[in-house]
């Protein structure tokens, strides 16, 4: 099976966990957003990689239309649903790979990606394609987990993470977001980050991990070392703390 299909049999059946889930239904930086497209209004939005359709459900009333683009028909199967459900009749859904986009050059105004790109296959590709089908004078938004630059707790990060989710692919340091949104032909103009509470009976249901992938996560929080425990808060229950980023980024005009 290869990753494309990973990530849609992982997904297929967990999407409306995901329409449910307080972690992605909800945050301040879902709020910043639709505060930020109220001021500047841009015309058109993809969201890429859209699950559930958190950002589009947020940012459809004060756009023309927004693209809810996926891998996963079950996931835009739930979007179309809830987009009706809330009377958003300006949410479009569309089906494919953040690495190749079926959208004319220039298409969009906005594109903004939220906890997806970790999930992506070639992101080199996928932030090329971004790339082409932004306006000019776009804005590219991306909202995800980011690993911490030293190699160890990176190492407990990933490692983490695919026990949890076999589709998982990568969440990418600060300095690896840099380089590579560069080589895509970008500029990145602004970069925060904070942390995220991660419940690990939640995080775990979620998702639908086996009990022994479950076991083996809490073996690793148990026989780590205290610098990793301390800087993802390791509580009793393996409840513990992510670094989410906030970066946002135009296209590069070479002179």
């Amino acid at each position: 099976m290869d990753q494309q299909h990973l990530v849609t049999d992982q997904f297929g059946p967990t999407a409306r966990n995901y329409l449910a889930s307080p972690t992605h239904a909800q945050g301040a930086d879902l709020k910043r957003l639709t505060a930020l497209v109220r001021e500047r209004q841009p015309a058109r939005v993809l969201d890429l990689g859209c699950g559930a359709g958190h950002v589009s459900y947020a940012l459809a009333p004060h756009v023309q239309a927004v693209t809810a683009y996926d891998l996963s028909v079950p996931m835009l199967t739930v979007v179309a649903e809830e987009a009706r459900r809330r009377a958003l009749p300006t949410i479009e859904v569309v089906e494919g790979s953040a690495e190749n986009l079926p959208f004319a050059d220039g298409t969009f105004d906005w594109i903004v990606t939220r906890l997806s790109a970790h999930h992506w296959t070639d992101i080199a590709q996928a932030l090329k394609e971004s790339r082409r089908v932004l306006k000019a004078d776009g804005v590219f938004i991306v909202i995800d987990v980011v690993a911490p630059e030293s190699p160890l707790l990176d190492t407990v990060l990933q490692s983490v993470e695919l026990l949890r989710d076999a589709s998982h692919v990568r969440d990418y340091r600060l300095s690896e977001w840099s380089a590579l949104l560069n080589a895509a032909g970008f500029i990145i103009d602004e970069s925060h980050g904070w942390k995220l509470e991660m419940s690990f009976a939640s995080w775990i249901a979620r998702m639908r991990t086996p009990e022994l992938r479950a076991q083996a996560i809490r073996s690793i929080f148990a026989g780590a070392a205290a610098e990793v425990k301390a800087y993802f808060a390791v509580r009793e229950d393996d409840s513990f703390q992510l670094d989410v980023a906030w970066i946002t980024a135009r296209p590069h005009h070479p002179r």
